[in-house]
Order: structure tokens, then C-alpha cells, then sequence
């Protein structure tokens, strides 16, 4: 196994320059797709190459589940260096699963707040995928799925009227038109994913943060070719922010509230001609040589994962008595 075996924890880093370059020169579309592939990919090699370093480390433990042949000098001179690396990989790997269950626990808690929160007299006010809530506070999200007849089955979107009440009638057409993005993007979806790839290794949370910004940016875009001005877009996503609660209503995606993303970005970048959607060529040699940078970390993480699988495979085979 060697070193193959520890360059997966280390090799997230490559991905860094690229996060942030990426949202800052590729279309939102590209940069959240591309961003959470890269990212999944690098948190599922670590963690492959813990679970690796855990087997070993769980030999030295009495009783474990390896067949006896492991214990041999020959077997253990084969895997050098991962004795005491082994039994911290337990403690680390246990602490990973730790808080993604933490994080899918409280995702799906978020998600049936946000329903419940709708009640049986929220569907008075619902129209299509669209529920106007009366409320004093100013708020708006998107809830991905279906939920029983008259809501669309790829989520609603929930309005309070005192958000509605903040815009002119273009503007809460952007307002809709984004959380519809957020929906049919499936942006959950990313936005779950580079989480999950953030606490299976700390150095991927610039990702997720990029992708939150890039899934926010994404939907703007939407919007702003749902409406046919990007101008009304900005100023719904200025006005949104300035009205909207600290602590807005149960979303659970981003939305137009003050924490979602950085809004003066956000409003600076539709105040600039739309980005272009392809990925050739380079909007800028250095996103060139950040996406090559990560492109070959990703690479060298997923076979140095498999060179350090396929040697422990062996090993253990070799160790067991037929």
C-alpha cells in the first residue's frame, strides 16, 4: 500500500485554486456541476483510503474479524508504516460517518419542517407549485418533491405575502422564477453533495462554498432568462435581501433571503452580460491550469484509492487459508 494509500486525504487540495477561479469565469451551470463531481469524487477516494488504513489498523485489535494469517511477520512487513496510522484511521473514519449521518439527519429534519410548516391551511393559497403563506415576515424558499395533490412533483415553492408585498409584480416574477430554478436545477442535490464531500475531508469546504454561491448564481440565471432582464433579476435579489429576516422561514434551499450567498455579487454579476455556457476555451489561462491541476489530482486520487484497494485485496487473500 505505501504511500498510495495517504495521498487521497492530501490530494483535495489540488481542487482548491479551482473553486474559487471557476465561479468567478465559467457559466454557474458548469462551475456547480463540474465543482460537485470533482468534489464528491476526492471525499469518496479519502474516505475509501480511511476505511483501507481502518482494516489495518483494526488487526491490531483482539478479536477482530481478519483471518489469523494476518497476524504473520510476512503479512504485516507487506503493509509498512500503517500500524499506528491504522488505529487513528478508526477514531477519524468513525468521526467522518459521525457527522455525515449528522448532516443527512438534519437535512431530512429540514426538509420536514419546511412541509409541515406549510400546514393544511397553506394549500388555500397554493397555485400549482406555488404557495403563498400569510406572514408578517419576509421570506421565500424552495421545497424539493411532491406533496400530495395540487403541488408539482418536483417541488413547491413557498412565499410569504409579506415578501410578495416587497416586490412590484416583474420582481416577484424573478423572485418565483428563481426558487423554480432551484427546483428544476435539482440544486439540493449539489448542494447535499458537496457537504457530505466536505465533512468526509475538511480541505474540500472551499467547494462548498463555491457551489452554495454557484447554485444561487445558477438560478439567477434562470430567472433572468425567465423574465428577459437581467436588471429586474438584480434589483428583486437587492430588495429581497434587504427586506428578508436574519432567520428567514424553514428553507431549505438557498433562496432570496440575506444569508443566501453573497449578494452583491450576485447582483453585480447580472449588472454584467450573461456568462457564456461552454467550457472551451478557457475564460482565463489561469482557470486552465487550475481545472489541469485539479483534473490530475482527482485522477491520482482514484488510483492511488484503487492501487491501495487492489494491494489489500491481495494481501488478505493471500493471508486467508483456503
Amino acid at each position: 500500500m505505501g504511500v498510495f494509500v495517504y495521498l487521497p486525504l492530501v490530494l483535495p487540495l489540488t481542487a482548491l485554486p479551482m473553486a474559487r477561479l471557476a465561479e468567478q469565469h465559467l457559466h454557474p451551470r458548469s462551475a456547480t456541476r463540474l465543482l460537485a463531481v470533482t468534489g464528491s469524487t476526492l471525499a469518496l477516494c479519502s474516505t475509501l483510503c480511511l476505511a483501507l488504513l481502518m482494516v489495518v489498523g483494526t488487526a491490531q485489535l483482539p478479536g477482530n474479524p481478519l483471518p489469523d494469517g494476518w497476524s504473520d511477520p510476512e503479512v504485516r512487513a507487506a503493509v509498512p508504516y500503517e500500524e499506528k496510522a491504522g488505529l487513528i484511521a478508526i477514531g477519524v473514519l468513525g468521526a467522518v460517518l459521525a457527522a455525515c449521518g449528522s448532516t443527512l439527519l438534519r437535512h431530512t429534519r429540514a426538509r420536514i419542517r419546511a412541509a409541515h410548516a406549510l400546514g393544511p391551511e397553506a394549500g388555500n393559497g397554493a397555485a400549482g407549485d406555488l404557495t403563498v403563506i400569510p406572514s408578517p415576515d419576509p421570506f421565500a424558499y424552495a421545497l424539493p418533491g411532491g406533496r400530495g395533490r395540487g403541488r408539482g412533483d418536483v417541488g413547491q415553492v413557498v412565499v410569504s405575502t409579506a415578501m410578495m408585498e416587497c416586490l412590484d409584480p416583474r420582481e416577484r416574477r424573478a423572485l418565483v422564477a428563481h426558487e423554480r430554478a432551484h427546483l428544476t436545477g435539482r440544486h439540493h442535490r449539489y448542494l447535499l453533495a458537496t457537504q457530505l464531500a466536505a465533512r468526509a475531508n475538511p480541505f474540500l469546504l472551499p467547494l462548498r462554498t463555491a457551489v452554495a454561491y454557484s447554485t444561487e448564481r445558477w438560478a439567477d440565471e434562470e430567472a433572468a432568462y425567465t423574465v428577459g432582464s437581467r436588471r429586474t433579476v438584480a434589483t428583486a435579489v437587492g430588495k429581497a435581501a434587504l427586506f428578508a429576516n436574519r432567520e428567514p422561514g424553514p428553507a431549505v434551499l438557498p433562496g432570496f433571503a440575506a444569508a443566501a450567498g453573497p449578494v452583491p455579487r450576485r447582483v453585480a454579476a447580472l449588472l454584467d452580460p450573461e456568462p457564456s455556457a461552454g467550457l472551451w476555451p478557457p475564460a482565463s489561462a489561469h482557470l486552465a491550469v487550475a481545472a489541469a491541476t485539479a483534473t490530475v489530482g482527482t485522477a491520482a486520487s482514484a488510483l492511488s484509492s484503487l492501487n491501495a484497494t487492489v494491494t489489500l485485496v491481495g494481501i488478505l487473500h493471500a493471508a486467508t487459508p483456503l
